[in-house]
């Protein structure tokens, strides 16, 4: 007999069906044992003889043949897509058998430390299925929003051949005998990719090598990246990520409604997001405050937290465009404000007090990029490869990098960055806790990385 999902149980009322999947709970009632049955659509009950279901506990992983039949009246649950109905189940065949578990997995009142030792159990608690069908549903509405705009999807490499963007925080490796770094971003090949397609994106993972173990920081994290050529104004940058997420949260409403409910996540109101200057900004934070960090190149996380409460409260927005971040706080491709001297058109959105996404207008000539390689201290021949973009024509062009585990993390309130990534790496972590010793770095407590 071919398998009935949990789901499509409501439709074969009086049929006999088989299921398959793991046992979420048990209870037992006299001779009567009722079982709770998940599989990839959710829960279905499954009522058996004592005798039929003796020897089997949470988490085993059955096949059971039975009939479908309505629930007594009293005992439907409107909360369950399946609570109308119970499969009376009259063959169970066990296909895998499960250990006693180390703690409840329905309730898990446990230390991130505990959830991450033990990610490949807790990965089943309905709560973080949750969280991470939120995160798939983010990338597919990003996908789909990209190419609405006309933009063409690409994969870039994650293996690239000089630390092409500067700064230490950098993985090395062993590249068949010569030296190789894992991308801190995609950012130049996106810019390459411009001139073939005009507007692209990629979904990528991109890793930095930064000693901070904070609630922000991952060592590894999937970046969705946009790049559009020919812009008449380097707002049209913002306007298309303002699209964006747009574009995502109603996709979210309509595809994960589900597992918003489940985990008490309201999803912001996107109208015009307000735009402001980093110094504006921070002329608002002292007056607000009387917090003095206005000759700062960069706005501390407190100060993120400060202008996107103000944003708020005037214009009832949780999100603030901050832009004209300082020249020598952004990378050599950033195009400087020939109006504002010292300044740059490039942004930050910030999303209830958390940078999630960085972008802005980049160099296109040829000449003067090549005057900020060398500014920048950088070696002009390790960027040949990405200077022939240049060299052979690029139109006025921009784009921006989101931070994928931190809109997660932001959307849904939660505490920890770790949360939002099904496998989070850090440099205490790679699925196992890390023995640092004498090499352990020193943390950063306040750095913030940049996309």
């Amino acid at each position: 007999m071919k398998r009935t999902l949990n789901a499509e149980s409501v439709k074969n009322i009086g049929k006999e069906i088989k299921v398959c999947g793991w046992v979420d709970s048990r209870r037992d009632h006299g001779g009567i044992v009722f079982l709770d049955l998940r599989d990839r659509t959710g829960l279905l009950q499954i009522v058996s003889s004592a005798k039929l279901s003796e020897s089997i506990r949470n988490e085993y992983v059955l096949e059971v043949l039975g009939t479908v039949q309505e629930r007594p009246e009293k005992m439907k649950n409107p909360n369950l897509e399946t609570g109308s109905v119970e499969l009376k189940a009259s063959v169970i065949k066990i296909l895998s058998q499960a250990h006693s578990l180390p703690f409840d997995l329905a309730d898990l009142d446990l230390s991130l430390p505990t959830l991450l030792d033990n990610r490949p159990l807790v990965l089943r608690n309905e709560k973080i299925r949750a969280i991470l069908k939120i995160e798939e549903g983010i990338v597919s509405a990003f996908r789909k929003s990209m190419e609405s705009l006309d933009f063409t999807g690409f994969e870039s490499p994650v293996i690239v051949p000089h630390n092409a963007e500067g700064g230490a925080e950098v993985f090395k490796i062993d590249y068949y005998g010569r030296n190789a770094y894992m991308a801190q971003s995609p950012q130049l090949y996106k810019q390459i990719m411009v001139t073939a397609f005009e507007r692209v994106f990629t979904v990528n993972r991109v890793f930095r090598a930064e000693p901070s173990v904070t609630t922000r920081h991952l060592s590894e994290y999937v970046s969705l990246d946009a790049e559009l050529g020919f812009i008449d104004s380097w707002e049209e940058i913002m306007d298309v990520c303002e699209k964006m997420f747009l574009d995502i949260f109603n996709e979210l409403k309509k595809n994960c409604s589900k597992e918003l409910k489940l985990l008490g996540a309201v999803l912001p109101e996107v109208r015009k997001i307000p735009r402001i200057k980093m110094r504006e900004a921070q002329e608002i934070i002292f007056e607000r405050t009387k917090r003095d960090n206005r000759k700062e190149p960069d706005l501390e996380p407190e100060d993120e937290k400060e202008i996107c409460l103000w944003a708020k409260e005037k214009y009832g927005s949780e999100m603030v465009f901050i832009t004209h971040y300082p020249v020598k706080k952004r990378p050599f491709y950033a195009q400087p404000d020939d109006k504002d001297p010292g300044y740059t058109l490039s942004f930050d959105l910030l999303f209830k007090g958390l940078e999630i996404v960085t972008g802005g207008q980049r160099i296109n000539e040829y000449e003067k990029l090549l005057k900020n390689i060398k500014k920048w201290g950088n070696k002009p021949e390790q960027f040949s490869f990405y200077l022939q973009a240049f060299k052979y024509g690029m139109p006025p062009e921009g784009g921006f990098a989101v931070g994928l585990e931190r809109v997660v993390k932001q959307v849904l309130g939660l505490s920890n960055v770790r949360e939002a990534s099904p496998f989070p790496r850090d440099m205490e972590r790679i699925d196992e806790r890390l023995s640092l010793g004498k090499k352990k770095a020193v943390r950063k407590k306040t750095s913030k990385k940049k996309k």
